[in-house]
């Protein structure tokens, strides 16, 4: 095996992993060597332990919610404990309430913010104080990888997920940060956007695979991604973002500064505002805001707008 993608000897976090997603991705870095701490909140959690184990590899399932705070020590101590150390953290675990935000209720937003938001800085932080120390012991760099799961929501600021978009967008800074903040320590953060066939994006792909062919929306092809991230190889690849999906790995670029106004003199006036954006913005389409609508480009599934995923 290629030693630049090789995990062999590797230890990963998983989070949500007992279905979906993250059971491709624990079984992906598996696959490729890893010995994995499965996570969720269900007993599916020791399901995909036991398929990691079948294919002679080492796993431990951690029964546990992500949203609260110590799950996050748990997760890190445990792989420390089992395994001897943490190299992978690959913060998965979600779960949607889709409302308009006319119909948007407290607990509908706080459960959406609490499980993704709040469950990847938990498990981050508890990571990122892992590594930091174990950088200051080996005095130099150590290895980390964490692989955080954004999505197209927050590009396009989803209608019926203004919970779940937030969320995602908050996922984003947290990974930049987190690439910034542990770069120093040789740990490497990136978010991916993935579309995947799974529980939770039944509403929009569907159920069930094509009859015939392959499935671009399977979500092993989103687990190789994963898997290639973690690895040596990627030691290069730091707050980046990417969308996954089928054949295709999207880079996204950061925004751009479109337009910059300026003040006649030290400071505007309403009316000079008037007199330079309102013109600006005139016959403006309704697409034509932040949101990114062109990755709306790269979709070939036939399914429409961006998903959740």
């Amino acid at each position: 095996m290629n030693v630049g993608i090789t995990l062999e000897g590797r230890t990963a976090v998983v989070t949500g992993a007992g279905a979906g997603l993250g059971r491709s991705e624990a079984l992906a870095l598996a696959r490729r060597g890893a010995n994995v701490v499965v996570n969720d909140v269900g007993p599916g959690a020791g399901d995909v332990a036991a398929e990691i184990e079948a294919l002679g590899r080492r796993a431990v399932a951690v029964t546990g919610d992500v949203g609260e705070w110590s799950t996050g020590g748990l997760l890190v101590r445990t792989a420390v404990e089992a395994f001897g150390g943490l190299d992978i953290v690959v913060n998965n675990a979600g779960v949607l309430r889709d409302r308009m935000l006319f119909n948007l209720t407290e607990s509908d937003w706080d459960e959406v913010v609490r499980v993704h938001l709040k469950g990847h800085a938990a498990v981050s932080r508890a990571a990122a104080a892992h590594w930091r120390a174990a950088s200051k012991a080996a005095g130099g760099p150590v290895y980390g990888r964490v692989v955080n799961t954004s999505s197209e929501a927050f590009l396009f600021g989803s209608p019926g997920q203004p919970n779940y978009a937030a969320a995602k967008a908050g996922i984003t800074a947290l990974t930049l940060a987190t690439a910034q903040g542990l770069a120093r320590y040789g740990v490497r953060a990136n978010a991916i956007c993935p579309r995947a066939r799974t529980a939770m994006t039944a509403g929009v792909f569907g159920e069930s695979a094509p009859a015939d062919g392959p499935d671009p929306l399977d979500p092993d092809r989103v687990g190789t991604f994963v898997s290639y991230l973690a690895s040596p190889a990627a030691d290069g690849i730091n707050g980046q973002v990417f969308v996954v999906y089928g054949d295709m790995v999207a880079l996204l670029a950061p925004p751009t500064v479109e337009r910059r106004f300026t003040a006649a003199g030290d400071a505007f006036s309403v009316e000079e505002l008037d007199g330079l954006l309102t013109p600006y913005f005139g016959g403006r389409g309704p697409q034509e805001t932040f949101a990114a609508h062109d990755v709306a480009l790269l979709d070939a599934t036939g399914a429409g707008s961006a998903p959740s995923s």
